[in-house]
């Protein structure tokens, strides 16, 4: 049995994990991360707080938040859900639950290393849809006119 070297194996990986292949489960993870919900919990973790576009002081300053602070934050966002996205985002690894032992009892959830990297994609992302929401409402606008 002939053994791998690190390259070759991240050579293998790169072709078994093709998103474009009906059985990867990269297409599960892509799936999960497109998420409106997986978006913009991380962007809350991650720092972007503002209503805006996160400004400097926000840019980059992840930190660990309660999860009456995250439901306060994302408005529209039912309890089920929530709770439902933050255990498959512990799950995937992307994020850390902490519970504190006080009276109450005090959970907060923080970002890993994993999750802040895709932490840095989504917050663009997110700057993109605020940015370009004006020109797709008048896109939508003509397109509608012209079908119509």
């Amino acid at each position: 049995m002939t053994t791998m070297k690190a390259a070759q194996k991240r050579a293998q990986a790169k072709v078994e994990y093709n998103a474009f292949l009906a059985g990867c489960p990269s297409r599960q993870l892509l799936d999960r991360i497109s998420d409106k919900w997986v978006v913009l919990i991380l962007c809350a973790l991650g720092g972007d707080h503002s209503a805006g576009r996160p400004d400097a002081a926000h840019a980059d300053a992840p930190k660990a938040m309660r999860y009456s602070e995250i439901s306060r934050l994302l408005a529209g966002v039912s309890q089920k859900m929530l709770t439902q996205t933050l255990r498959s985002l512990e799950h995937d690894g992307l994020l850390t639950r902490t519970v504190t032992p006080t009276v109450p009892v005090t959970v907060s959830y923080e970002l890993t290393d994993l999750g802040l990297s895709l932490h840095h994609m989504t917050r663009e992302l997110r700057n993109w849809a605020q940015t370009h929401m004006a020109e797709v409402l008048a896109n939508r606008e003509n397109y509608d006119a012209r079908t119509s």
